[in-house]
């Protein structure tokens, strides 16, 4: 899909505002997974194993064997236009681009493609000499953010700078309160809500992370704004890699636990996740969703923000604070 042609003001402004996602695979099959996993998790910030040690397992063992397992997950999901998270990503800045006149912005991947690394550059080129760089993680963390921070780091040529969180933004907040109210007036109040983030190793958190706390805070933010008592919802960690010990309680656990209680209908949403990815609609709308079903409960879940005009609008505020502030 080709990007609508940018008006000539915001095409040579000298500022640029770069959304910044985590990345994903440039085609749903065993070679292009195993390239971009092997970029994603051959990054320090994401396993700190000893690169010795890891990098030999990484790409002698792991990724020969997990490619061809995940890519039929992302070919379940995948998009006409391509893979969800980049589809989303790209129409999101499309939307932002309409809010922000006058400032060029941009979508970029950490990992894959587009680079943000190569963004940089091409922004550097065009002559752009401010970059204000938005993560599409509304929660902090030293294994997402700050890897985004190492690229800014080596960045040449213009002054950057970086949205570190916006968790509790009142913007962001009131933009996913209104999807659970949009989602709960067309099916029906759910039994139960269900927030779900991204886990992480319980050592990260253990080690001065912020990300849990802040997972806690946003969703106690939006829990609040829907007028939710405390037992009308749940906070839970999803995705867990390896062996180790994660962030708890686990969301499978967790949905198990509200089925056994005899929840009929359980509402999910995943705000740790600003478009739907592999982790939102294969994870959570698929898998979980059979797991649940067969324990004779309903899983019912709540899409990512994605491009829509909510969203776009409370990502723009922001940067329109950033950038005022930014002398």
């Amino acid at each position: 899909m080709i990007p609508s042609p940018l008006p000539s003001s915001d095409r040579h402004s000298d500022t640029a505002v770069v959304l910044v996602n985590l990345g994903t695979p440039d085609a749903p099959t065993a070679p292009a997974v195993r390239r971009y996993l092997g970029e994603f998790l051959g990054d320090r910030r994401v396993v700190s194993l000893p690169r010795w040690f890891w990098l030999p397992l990484l790409h002698g063992v792991i990724l020969p064997l997990r490619a061809p397992k995940v890519a039929p997950k992302y070919a379940s999901i995948w998009m006409p236009d391509g893979s969800p998270l980049a589809v989303y990503t790209r129409r999101l800045a499309e939307a932002v681009q309409g809010e922000l006149p006058g400032v060029r912005v941009v979508d970029a991947m950490r990992y894959g493609a587009p680079s943000l690394a190569d963004a940089l550059e091409q922004l550097r080129a065009d002559g752009v000499a401010r970059v204000l760089a938005l993560p599409l993680y509304p929660q902090y963390s030293t294994t997402t953010t700050a890897a985004v921070g190492d690229v800014l780091a080596r960045a040449t040529g213009c002054q950057v700078r970086m949205v570190e969180d916006y968790h509790v933004d009142p913007g962001w907040v009131d933009a996913i309160a209104g999807s659970i109210r949009s989602h709960r007036s067309v099916h029906g109040a759910g039994g139960h809500l269900v927030f779900s983030f991204h886990g992480l190793p319980q050592r990260v958190v253990d080690a001065g992370d912020p990300y849990q706390r802040q997972c806690q805070a946003g969703a106690q933010a939006i829990a609040t704004a829907l007028g939710l008592d405390d037992g009308d919802w749940t906070v839970s960690y999803q995705s867990r890699f390896g062996r180790e010990r994660w962030l708890e309680p686990a969301t499978a656990t967790t949905l198990t636990a509200l089925a056994g209680r005899g929840v009929q209908d359980i509402d999910i949403i995943a705000p740790g996740f600003a478009a739907d990815c592999l982790e939102t609609l294969e994870e959570i709308a698929m898998m979980l969703a059979e797991d649940v079903a067969a324990l004779g409960s309903r899983l019912r879940y709540i899409p990512c923000l994605n491009d829509s005009p909510a969203h776009a609008l409370a990502l723009a505020a922001i940067a329109r604070r950033e950038l005022a502030g930014w002398v």
